[in-house]
């Protein structure tokens, strides 16, 4: 047996195993376990990474200041305090390592994303579990858990896997219940979905606070997952201290080339969302037919309840998708046993969807 060993904190630690499911056929796979973009990427971001082949044997700029700027015109914020990284699961794990000492607390809530916790433990901190309300994030209960250990709370609003949100009201609540020597950390990936009109992706608290960050994602709008690419906007020391420790070249040239041309290209953005807003309600339609409950959603996803009844639990629903090739993905590990959480793909896919539940419950499959 080996006598090095790893950090006590992170000594139990296993890796994230994204659990999609897996295909039992061959041929067409539905894949809705990862709440990736239904229309894939913009032709114009494809032709833009193409267009970057000859130059790959060159190291990428750093800082990517034409993918900044491009980022700071679309929303209207200063390009000197985005920090990009390779995803946004880069950027928590760096604000993990720069703001957390061993033994500092970090606070995510129940449902939360379980890279949170990963990275508080990977920089020596402690992560704390606020209860959340009905799948829903509680202000209040986020509160309860600070102590004098507090340094850091992650906020995904809305949130994965539940699709909830708080309103901008609530989180400035959380906010000013915070002490100023901890970071609120708002992670922003599904923000571009949210229709409410008392919501807000950060950017004003941001702009309103020097502990406050935003983190944003190009996996999902943009359907840039394959590419891992993802940014965070905070005040400029904390954006000067995220580029002193993350990875130089972290974030590659065929990315930065694709995230230029979808962040310009609205047309394909205006696309995505009028899918997404058609289909979502058309899903909770239809699943609701067929007596399952779903859960309130503003993202491009949601949870579906099951019955505890033998046969026709959540995860005999998840396996008898998998047999028709359709992939979606099990909550267990969130808490959430009797519960799927699965993406909205494009028309033809969530017909599929809703007739193959429909025969893995027995019913007449609801009219299209």
């Amino acid at each position: 047996m080996s006598t090095i060993k790893p950090k006590s904190s992170i000594a139990t630690m296993v890796s994230y195993t994204p659990n999609h499911g897996g295909a039992k056929k061959p041929g067409k796979v539905i894949r809705l376990s990862a709440n990736e973009g239904a229309l894939g990427m913009s032709p114009k971001a494809l032709a833009a990474m193409h267009s970057a082949d000859p130059d790959l044997h060159r190291y990428p700029a750093l800082g990517a200041s034409r993918l900044a700027e491009a980022v700071g015109r679309r929303n209207g914020i200063d390009p000197a305090r985005i920090v990009f990284g390779c995803g946004s699961d880069e950027l928590i794990q760096v604000l993990c390592l720069a703001y957390l000492e061993p033994g500092d607390e970090a606070i995510y809530t129940q449902y939360g994303f379980l890279v949170y916790p990963m990275a508080t433990r990977i920089a020596g901190g402690v992560p704390v579990v606020a209860p959340d309300d009905e799948y829903t994030v509680s202000v209040d209960a986020i509160l309860n858990a600070v102590t004098a250990r507090t340094r850091m709370v992650f906020l995904a609003n809305p949130n994965n896997p539940t699709g909830t949100y708080i309103p901008q009201e609530e989180v400035k609540r959380l906010r000013a219940g915070l002490r100023d020597d901890i970071l609120l950390v708002l992670d922003a990936a599904y923000c571009e979905y949210v229709t409410k009109n008392d919501y807000d992706s950060g950017i004003e608290m941001v702009e309103s606070h020097d502990n406050v960050v935003m983190l944003r994602t190009f996996s999902k709008l943009y359907g840039m997952a394959g590419l891992r690419l993802g940014w965070a906007y905070g005040p400029k020391e904390i954006a000067a201290t995220l580029e002193s420790i993350k990875q130089p070249f972290g974030v590659n040239s065929l990315a930065i080339a694709a995230g230029i041309a979808a962040v310009e290209d609205l047309a394909f953005q205006e696309a995505v969302l009028e899918s997404n807003n058609k289909w979502l309600p058309w899903s909770v339609e239809k699943f609701t037919e067929l007596g399952l409950e779903a859960l309130p959603t503003v993202t491009n996803f949601l949870m579906l309840r099951f019955p505890e009844t033998d046969g026709k639990t959540a995860e005999d629903a998840r396996r008898f998708l998998a047999e028709r090739n359709i992939l979606v993905r099990e909550m267990a590990g969130y808490g959430a046993p009797d519960t799927v959480r699965l993406s909205i793909g494009t028309g033809e896919e969530m017909r599929d969807v809703v007739d193959a539940l429909a025969d893995f419950l027995g019913k007449e499959r609801p009219a299209s």
